[in-house]
């Protein structure tokens, strides 16, 4: 697939064949992929949790409500990035943590949607609920954001893709 034909096609999956599985090479391969993200003074900050276990899956749904197709995902992949890692302004209050880590989980979807595979990005950061959760369950470091929980997996389903979402009414040229 062309990679710009692969932006404008990708779709975000949440119905999966529950009988597939993914191997730690094919897993090793996405994650690749998304560790070639940009980020912030080429820091890299992110850390990859990967989840198979059907029972966590299912039970994902009680840290983050709006997961609940995630029990029948191949995996779910938590792309998260250390904020002591990221480039970073301690005193002033702001790191590039979540950027860092949705730019990582951006390629992480691409590469799945090159490879056939669905996705669906489900929102961690900023809700504190959702990274408090995933922190304790998970065992985290505190200084560890969830950023996203990408679910991973063969589709059964094929979204209709848009005609174009270009709004030229929102594209300025030299100021607003």
């Amino acid at each position: 697939m062309e990679l710009y034909e692969g932006l404008l096609s990708r779709r975000s999956i949440r119905k999966y064949n529950p009988e597939k599985t993914l191997t730690k090479d094919e897993i090793y391969e996405l994650i690749r992929a998304a560790s070639y993200a940009p980020s912030a003074h080429n820091k890299q900050p992110w850390h990859f949790l990967v989840i198979e276990n059907k029972e966590t899956l299912k039970g994902l749904r009680a840290l983050q409500p709006w997961t609940s197709f995630a029990k029948d995902a191949a995996c779910v992949i938590v792309v998260c990035a250390d904020m002591e890692e990221t480039f970073n302004r301690p005193k002033e209050g702001w790191n590039y943590a979540q950027i860092d880590g949705a730019l990582a989980a951006q390629n992480l979807l691409l590469a799945c949607h090159a490879k056939g595979l669905g996705a669906c990005f489900c929102g961690a950061a900023p809700m504190p609920m959702v990274i408090e959760g995933l922190r304790e369950k998970f065992n985290m470091p505190e200084t560890m954001l969830p950023v996203a929980m990408v679910t991973i997996g063969y589709p059964e389903e094929t979204p209709k893709v848009p005609q174009d979402r270009l709004k030229k009414d929102r594209v300025y040229f030299e100021t607003f």
